[in-house]
């Protein structure tokens, strides 16, 4: 069992990079739904799930069979942009179980397998249908870590580490980022207007519904609808990263879709494929779709072992409204007990819509509480420019003893947290 559970390869081979093992010191093994379990038997709730990627848990049985299936009928495992039998599936039962019964009209672009590709096609192909450069962008926004997704990113520390500039971004306010004295989206419609503001006409604004790595920043319907308005008015695209946020994780399967807007492109990944398989695509209104074959091309585009299960997760959870329904009804059990939780902690704030929750404190006490819930093997992390938001991303499909048990490791970790006389770095 010592061997097994030696860390040292770790250690001595895998790069410094590397992040949420440094919270969580064991090496896992197995999972089901929301329990994962390490080399020694140990057992976890995973509230992390793969931050927002494993929605539906870990192995879920009919994905799983459905993947099994296709790989001992020796399935097409790899196929660039040719058709195969996998992606007309996916394609098929995407048109017919997402987007007709939403009257909705994209075409569907396979880019390369993160969400980052995804945002990267999404900037190139908004840039080349609107002949602009300049894309406005908020405050404390997450799109990723490549050049022209990290250049919309906020976060000071990870816009540090390219030695290139990150250019052509106009970055506004998100909406509450100043709090009730300006109104955010109002100030984006003088800038537009003004020729002398500063603010280039940009090809594209860019928005999280609910910002995710940016701390549970949620965007209320009013200010969306605005921001589309104002995208139409000025030639500008409007680019919604549903890469979090998307696939039912804030109560719908579009987290924009309470607000009545119609994005001219949707970015999608994490959850998309339903099993944890490397998968993202961008949504595009027709008439934008202005590539010229092959302009934009990605090795791991045709991945068919994430159509299998992307189609089988269409099928199991989107072709009736429960899921959604418990959803909701999960949301508010996870909203009492986190609202009688912030009560215990001076100045907590709870943050975040549907299963996209948090509370906001101090780093240092979340810091403090994040340890301690891991110490009572609950996996989960803080997002925020500070690390001062304790995040719950539990899967879309944890049972209710499950959430409740989660619950009940976390206010205890609170508990603890707030009498430890220990100090704790942020």
């Amino acid at each position: 069992m010592a061997e097994l559970a030696d860390k040292g390869i770790f250690e001595r081979r895998e790069s410094a990079v590397r992040s949420y093992c440094r919270n969580l010191d064991a090496v896992l093994a197995t999972g089901r739904g929301t329990v994962v379990w390490d080399v020694e038997g140990n057992e976890y709730l995973d509230f992390l799930a793969g931050a927002g990627a494993l929605n539906y848990g870990h192995n879920d049985p009919d994905m799983q069979r459905s993947l099994i299936d296709y790989i001992s009928g020796n399935g097409i495992a790899h196929g660039l942009d040719l058709h195969t039998d996998a992606k007309r599936a996916f394609l098929e039962r995407f048109e017919e179980i997402v987007l007709a019964p939403r009257g909705m009209d994209y075409r569907v672009q396979f880019s390369g397998p993160t969400g980052a590709n995804a945002m990267e096609a999404a900037l190139k192909l908004a840039r080349k249908a609107t002949g602009r450069s300049n894309i406005v962008a908020f405050t404390r926004a997450f799109h990723g870590l490549s050049a022209g997704a990290l250049a919309l990113t906020g976060n000071s520390q990870l816009r540090g580490g390219p030695v290139n500039g990150l250019g052509n971004v106009s970055r506004l306010p998100y909406d509450g980022y100043l709090g009730g004295v300006v109104d955010s989206a109002e100030l984006l419609a003088k800038m537009l207007a003004d020729p002398s503001s500063g603010l280039d006409a940009p090809a594209a604004i860019v928005l999280e519904t609910v910002q995710g790595e940016g701390g549970l920043n949620t965007a209320s319907p009013r200010f969306l609808r605005r921001v589309a308005e104002l995208a139409a008015d000025h030639g500008a695209l409007l680019i919604v990263d549903d890469i979090q946020a998307g696939c039912g994780r804030t109560g719908s399967f579009f987290s924009f879709e309470p607000a009545g807007i119609a994005p001219d492109i949707v970015a999608l990944s994490k959850s998309l494929s339903g099993y944890g398989l490397p998968m993202s695509v961008l949504l595009i209104r027709p008439e934008l779709d202005v590539w010229e074959p092959g302009e934009h091309t990605g090795t791991f585009r045709g991945n068919a072992h994430a159509f299998v299960t992307a189609t089988a997760t269409l099928e199991k959870f989107w072709t009736s409204d429960a899921l959604m329904n418990d959803v909701a009804r999960r949301s508010g059990l996870l909203t009492d007990r986190l609202t009688e939780i912030a009560r215990r902690i001076p100045g907590a704030v709870l943050k975040g819509r549907g299963m996209m929750l948090g509370l906001e404190t101090q780093p240092a006490l979340a810091a403090r509480i994040v340890q301690e819930c891991i110490r009572g093997n609950l996996i989960i992390e803080r997002a925020g420019p500070r690390d001062e938001v304790v995040k719950l991303l539990a899967p879309l499909t944890t049972l209710d003893e499950q959430l409740e048990r989660g619950m009940e490791i976390l206010s205890n970790s609170v508990d603890r947290a707030l009498t430890s006389p220990f100090p704790i770095s942020a």
